[in-house]
């Protein structure tokens, strides 16, 4: 059984910086494309940044330049590296395969941006 454990959330001013981390154990890692998602307060999920098992990243309009998503299959990890944070940022951000399939949703870990 896959399990997803998101780590790295917490509170941060307009302009400041986080770095979240998710492990995955269960599984055989490398072989799959992995995404971070978010959903904000009576919204829906959104994924908001992918990584291929090459490492080809992609990421939605709204935080590119802003976030960098990383990985590394030997640890089962990935990285969402966010800097310059907005309050529209605002949300719990999960970790899960990209696409579809995805597995069973972990916990999140809150992510709020305010003065």
């Amino acid at each position: 059984q896959v399990q997803l454990v998101e780590s790295g959330g917490g509170m941060v001013q307009p302009g400041g910086s986080l770095r979240l981390s998710c492990a995955a154990t269960g599984t055989v890692f490398s072989v799959y494309a992995m995404g971070w998602y978010r959903q904000a307060p009576g919204k829906q999920r959104e994924m908001v940044a992918s990584i291929t098992s090459g490492g080809a990243t992609s990421l939605v309009a709204s935080v590119k330049g802003r976030f960098t998503i990383s990985r590394d299959n030997a640890k089962k990890m990935v990285y969402l590296q966010m800097s310059s944070l907005e309050p529209g940022d605002t949300a719990i951000y999960y970790c899960n395969r990209a696409g579809d399939n995805r597995w069973a949703w972990g916990q999140g870990t809150q992510v709020t941006v305010s003065v």
